[in-house]
């Protein structure tokens, strides 16, 4: 049954105000706030068109408020131990490598362990990194990461060419 409660918590994770239902479902401010508040039983119909509002003005979770904003990198000529221990320290399993503000590559967890046999003392990341995270602008609903993340460890976010953040796994099953 579908409740005052649950149609204010619906309109409130939409982002509309009263009013703006109101509006939308035609009918008044106050009575929405009286179904709301439970003070009145609606009709049916009332309910339907309310609900057929909210089911359509809900609002997308964009991956800018999902992105983690402390982005790591490492470069090119840095020597793997030291990635190794910024990995460890960090508790990161992967990490873009940025020549200046460029994404040129990216090291992660899974090659350092393929290349264990080599002596990893003296390499450097440009020896063995891996091809760039695939990038998603801030206002991208984070529906388009699933798909992403099947096939990537991480995603860097970017707004207007610029690198603002990065969005893992973990990211995406924080989202409540």
């Amino acid at each position: 049954m579908i409740t005052g409660e649950m149609i204010k918590k619906m309109r409130i994770e939409a982002g509309i105000s009263q009013t703006e239902l109101a509006k939308l479902a035609g009918v008044s401010q106050a009575h929405v706030a009286k179904i709301e508040n439970s003070r009145v039983d609606p009709r049916l119909s009332t309910v339907n068109r309310i609900m057929f509002v909210l089911s359509k003005n809900k609002r997308a979770i964009l991956c800018g408020e999902i992105m983690n904003d402390h982005i790591i990198p490492a470069r090119p000529d840095d020597p793997l131990p030291k990635i190794i221990a910024v990995m460890k320290s960090s508790g990161i399993s992967q990490m873009p490598v940025m020549k200046g503000k460029t994404q040129t590559g990216s090291i992660r967890e899974h090659t350092l362990i393929h290349n264990v046999h080599r002596n990893l003392r003296t390499l450097k990341v440009r020896d063995i990194m891996d091809k760039p995270f695939p990038t998603v602008n801030v206002n991208d609903p984070i529906e388009i990461l699933t798909q992403l993340l099947d096939f990537h460890p991480a995603i860097l976010v970017e707004e207007n060419g610029n690198t603002r953040g990065i969005i893992t796994k973990s990211d995406l099953l924080e989202v409540k």
